[in-house]
C-alpha cells in the first residue's frame, strides 16, 4: 500500500449466493485511491459499481480480498465495527437524499455528530456551520418538505461533512436533480474537493463525471480502464 493511500483494494471479490449456484459480482479489483483525489466510478448496468460502492462504504464486506480504508482493515470487520468505521471515516450521500422528514435542517446534519458522542451545544454550532458553508445557513430550522431537492441535497452533503470524515461517497447525488441544480451541487463538490477532501462518487452520467479528476470504469466485475480527466481529453483531443 503506497503512502497517503485512503483506500486500498487487493483481490476484492464479492459472490452472491442462490441456493448453491453462485453469482460472481466483483471479480478481483485491485485500486489506490489517494488523500485528496476526485474518482469517479462507472460502468453499465450489472458492470459491479453499486456492489463495489457497497464495499467502499463498508455497507457489506468481501467475500475474499483485502479492504484497507484510512489505515483500517474493513475486509473481515463485524457489523458493529463497520458501524463505528462508516461514522468516523465515511460521509454518505445518496440521490434519495435519506433525511430524516421529522427532523430539521441541522437536526440532520447533527445526526452522525450523536452516533459520535458529540454534546448538544458542539452539535448544533457544528450542524449549523455546515450548512452555511453549502449555502443554508438561513434555513437550518426547516424540514425536508419545507426545502427544494437541491436544497435537501445540501443538507445531505451538510451531513455527511460534519464528522471530518476520511472518504465522501456520492452515490448518483445528482440522479433525482435538475439540470441547473445538478450544475450547483456539482460545483458544491468541487469545493468540497479543492478544500482537501477525497471524492468519490457513482454516476452513469459522463457530464458528471467530467467534474471528477480520474475516472474508473467497471464491466463484468472487472476494471475496464482506469484514467485521469487530462489523460481523457488528451485521446478525445
Amino acid at each position: 500500500m503506497r503512502p497517503h493511500s485512503v483506500i486500498h483494494l487487493e483481490e476484492i471479490r464479492k459472490s452472491y449466493f442462490i441456493g448453491s449456484n453462485e453469482l460472481p459480482v466483483l471479480k478481483g479489483i485491485n485500486m489506490d485511491i489517494f488523500k485528496n483525489e476526485y474518482v469517479a466510478l462507472m460502468g453499465p448496468s450489472g458492470s459491479g459499481k453499486s456492489t463495489l460502492m457497497n464495499m467502499l462504504g463498508a455497507l457489506d464486506t468481501p467475500t475474499s480480498g483485502k479492504y484497507i480504508l484510512n489505515g483500517h482493515d474493513v475486509s473481515q470487520m463485524e457489523d458493529d465495527d463497520l458501524a463505528r468505521v462508516r461514522n468516523k471515516e465515511i460521509g454518505f450521500v445518496f440521490q434519495q437524499f435519506n433525511l430524516m422528514p421529522r427532523l430539521t435542517a441541522y437536526e440532520n446534519v447533527a445526526v452522525p455528530l450523536i452516533y459520535a458522542g458529540i454534546g448538544k451545544k458542539e452539535r448544533e454550532e457544528k450542524a449549523i456551520y455546515m450548512l452555511e458553508k453549502v449555502g443554508l445557513g438561513q434555513r437550518y430550522k426547516h424540514k425536508p418538505n419545507e426545502l427544494s431537492g437541491g436544497q435537501c441535497q445540501r443538507v445531505a452533503i451538510a451531513r455527511a461533512l460534519v464528522n471530518d470524515p476520511s472518504l465522501i461517497l456520492a452515490d448518483e447525488p445528482t440522479g433525482n436533480l435538475d439540470t441547473k441544480t445538478s450544475v450547483e451541487i456539482m460545483e458544491i463538490f468541487g469545493q468540497i474537493h479543492a478544500s482537501g477532501n477525497t471524492v468519490v462518487l457513482v454516476t452513469h452520467e459522463e457530464d458528471i463525471a467530467a467534474h471528477a479528476r480520474r475516472i474508473v470504469r467497471l464491466r463484468d466485475g472487472l476494471i475496464e480502464s482506469d484514467k485521469s480527466v487530462e489523460d481523457s481529453l488528451l485521446v478525445k483531443a
